[in-house]
């Protein structure tokens, strides 16, 4: 693996366990392997590493959730694939953690990534749910905005659940709730 990689993918990880602060320089550059020279020579400090490396993170969940939600089904049976999908539910989520850190959304070129990636999931989600009504398959009754709001809130919200309680069973509570309030609003044979 490149050196420019390894530093990129040990700031990722660095930063979903420590936060934007407690990752230093130093830690990053021991987790990679590499000496200071190296991290300077390829980005100018740990402001735009960082940067690169939430590019890096909300790019790698935006493909994960565009493939559960581009799965075969009903628009209901996308987004339970992207609810029910196996997650390493008591680390939180990559993204997600980043809005809970000042340091990032004090910085807009460390907050955009985070933002972006939020506004793409919720429209992404909002779609489905309009192509849900738009089929008949689901009913006109709820806004496809806000109820994708409420789907993104139930997973991170479920990751904060789930971390407090030092058990994942908190997340998937949440996620059988959002399901729930979801299929009432399905108006095709639940039976298939």
């Amino acid at each position: 693996m490149a050196t420019q990689d390894r530093l990129i993918e040990s700031t990722q990880e660095l930063l979903w366990e420590r936060g934007y602060v407690g990752t230093s320089p130093k830690a990053i550059q021991q987790r990679a392997g590499v000496g200071q020279g190296s991290m300077y020579h390829h980005f100018t400090g740990k402001p735009d590493l960082a940067a690169t490396a939430l590019r890096r993170s909300a790019e790698q969940m935006r493909a994960i959730a565009a493939a559960d939600l581009a799965a075969p089904g009903t628009a209901y049976d996308r987004i339970a694939a992207y609810l029910l999908r196996d997650r390493d539910v008591l680390r939180g989520c990559r993204i997600g953690r980043m809005a809970q850190d000042p340091d990032v959304i004090a910085d807009p070129q460390l907050r955009a990534p985070v933002e972006e990636t939020f506004d793409w999931l919720r429209g992404r989600i909002a779609e489905l749910i309009a192509e849900g009504q738009a089929a008949g398959e689901l009913t006109m009754g709820v806004d496809p905005a806000d109820t994708a709001a409420a789907v993104v809130a139930v997973v991170q919200g479920g990751y904060v659940l789930a971390r407090a309680a030092g058990r994942a069973e908190p997340f998937d509570q949440a996620v059988r709730g959002a399901l729930g309030l979801l299929a009432a609003q399905r108006t095709v044979d639940r039976t298939a």
